[in-house]
């Protein structure tokens, strides 16, 4: 996990707002989100594993799955999660991949991330501050 220093840090959006700005950049909200927090993530790559963008946020005003929820941004992250091989990786099918690794475990979540990945995702940051900011 490498953190990245954002001027995004610490700035309050509506997260209606964030997601109209951002999921047509293809950002999703991250699954594992909570009654007061979650992330938006976007996925660089599948390279031996997935290179993902993280931008926590916590819960300011209003609840997550209702509409007007406020929230505040957390420190950016990239992050490289690593997935056991299997028959499927042979298959060179992208659909049948993602299809396994949604219900497996990555056997390793901080896998260390490449100079290109982390190149790349700083400048994706840098455009979402141009977007939002």
């Amino acid at each position: 996990m490498i953190p990245v220093p954002s001027q995004l840090e610490d700035r309050v959006f509506p997260l209606y707002e964030l997601e109209k700005q951002l999921k047509p950049l293809g950002y999703v909200i991250g699954g594992n989100w909570d009654y007061d927090h979650g992330s938006i993530d976007y996925k660089m790559a599948d390279d031996d594993g997935y290179q993902f963008i993280r931008i926590p946020f916590t819960l300011e005003e209003g609840m997550l799955d209702a509409p007007g929820a406020i929230v505040r941004i957390g420190q950016p992250l990239l992050l490289h999660h690593k997935y056991q091989p299997s028959v499927e990786d042979h298959a060179d099918n992208g659909v049948i991949q993602g299809a396994i690794n949604q219900f497996q475990s990555p056997t390793d979540p901080d896998a260390e991330v490449s100079d290109k990945y982390i190149e790349k995702g700083k400048r994706l940051i840098e455009q979402v501050e141009r977007i939002l900011l």
